[in-house]
């Protein structure tokens, strides 16, 4: 007598989707991340829900076949199932199992157009459907989507598979689609980490931040250590300008303390609320038991210079430049500091190295010419202020400049043009300037009438 081809399965195909996103983590995990170690040891393959009657040949092959995976000796499994579809070819089974031994043996186009053949043959095959888009969604998440979607309305009552809908979606682009499958994960798990901070993650993109810091705010009461969690809300307060961003930051690096870029905002943070003890302290856990690096005494020049300590400033921005040496910013830092000190020399020369590095930076070719005006080289101002209207529109402050230049040059047309540029754009931002330059306005329009 034949008996059925499909024997019970010992775990289902799902149990693969619950392997790959474990929402017991502290942080989401991804196919890209879980898929290769969870390839070392799959679990067994499913069985679909119907059954057919074929003769004991071949239902033997399926057996040794189904041996062999459970044993997780998938190179085993690959020619009886091949034998098997050479007889039935139209068995959606048998091509469904040697997917699952192809992507075990990380052979994924064999994988994937044997799941294809399967959810062709059987277009209800849930597991078959779910785990080709599982497949996909590594290596083209475009190609995820439609094999996700058919599993999510063949198991409209399960939310891991709308989770994975929605990463095939936000990876591919829909960025409003996966919105609305993260939802709806959510909705059917509301303890799900996972749809909670990708959602949020979702609606940060897509400009609703107080959606996102709500999403985070219940991710973080469903995980208080969830790091992305709180790296997002830290965002999201950050943008907002938000004071309890800097908690927000402080929350996220106890628990992720080596974010050397989140610690650094930080940093800018506290500097900014002038709290500039706990801004040091701060670096010094970035710097603890290793060698200062050019980034962080670029952050502690700024806290010294926050507190009036200029000369230790110029020493910690030179040490960064023995590390740096072509960093072209240190080099313009370290100028305006000898500028504030009126070192013009020493301010031209690091002014100048800066330039030599970044001829484009505009910025320093106006301190340049700060430096070279306050030091009496009116021409060299001019020549610098020149070179930085190539780069950018001039604003007020540099027509200030240009006219003071012009007037110590004597050159009475090109100053009052100047000053009067400069009272055209600054609409009264400045009263000290907007007055010298009026005054002077008055006695260069005397001098020019008395060269008439």
């Amino acid at each position: 007598m034949n008996r059925a081809i499909f024997s019970p399965a010992k775990i289902a195909v799902l149990s693969i989707c619950a392997v790959l996103f474990s929402s017991h983590t502290s942080q989401p995990v991804t196919v890209a991340a879980a898929l290769p170690n969870t390839l070392q040891n799959p679990a067994p393959s499913a069985t679909p829900q119907k059954t057919q009657k074929i003769r004991n040949p071949l239902n033997d092959l399926l057996d040794q076949a189904q041996t062999a995976i459970d044993h997780n000796d998938f190179a085993a499994a690959i020619s009886p199932l091949e034998k098997f579809i050479a007889e039935k070819p139209d068995v959606a089974y048998a091509h469904f199992q040697l997917a699952y031994a192809y992507t075990a043996l990380k052979r994924p186009e064999d994988a994937r157009a044997e799941y294809q053949k399967c959810v062709a043959l059987d277009p209800k095959m849930a597991e078959a459907q779910l785990n080709l888009g599982i497949l996909l969604l590594r290596s083209d998440p475009a190609a995820a989507v439609e094999p996700l979607r058919q599993a999510v309305n063949l198991l409209p009552s399960q939310s891991r598979p709308r989770f994975l809908l929605g990463l095939a979606q936000e990876q591919s682009g829909d960025l409003s689609g996966a919105a609305t499958s993260f939802d709806g994960a959510a909705h059917l798990d509301p303890k799900s980490l996972d749809a909670l901070t990708h959602l949020a993650k979702v609606l940060l993109k897509t400009s609703h931040p107080d959606q996102a810091e709500q999403k985070f705010r219940l991710a973080l009461q469903l995980d208080p250590k969830s790091a992305s969690s709180l790296l997002g809300l830290a965002q999201i307060l950050d943008a907002q300008e938000n004071p309890e961003a800097i908690q927000a930051y402080k929350n996220y690096l106890a628990v992720q303390p080596q974010d050397n870029a989140a610690r650094s905002r930080l940093v800018h943070l506290l500097i900014d609320q002038k709290d500039f003890d706990s801004a040091l302290a701060e670096i010094d856990r970035t710097t603890a038991g290793q060698s200062p690096t050019a980034d962080s005494l670029r952050l502690k020049a700024d806290i010294l210079v926050g507190q009036k300590k200029l000369d230790e400033a110029i020493a910690t921005i030179q040490q960064a430049i023995m590390l740096a040496p072509n960093d072209p910013d240190l080099h313009g830092g370290l100028g305006r500091l000898f500028l504030q000190k009126r070192d013009f020399p020493n301010a031209q020369k690091q002014l100048k190295a800066a330039l030599q590095l970044n001829p484009k930076a505009a910025v320093y070719w106006k301190d340049l010419a700060s430096t070279d005006y306050l030091a009496g080289n009116y021409p060299e101002a001019l020549a610098c202020l020149d070179a930085a209207a190539k780069l950018e529109t001039p604003l007020a402050g540099s027509w200030f400049l240009r006219a003071l230049c012009y007037d110590k040059l004597v050159q009475v047309q090109p100053a009052l043009d100047a000053y009067r540029k400069f009272l055209e754009l600054d609409k009264n931002q400045n009263p000290d300037q907007v007055w010298q330059a009026t005054q002077r306005i008055h006695v260069l329009e005397k001098t020019a009438e008395k060269k008439k």
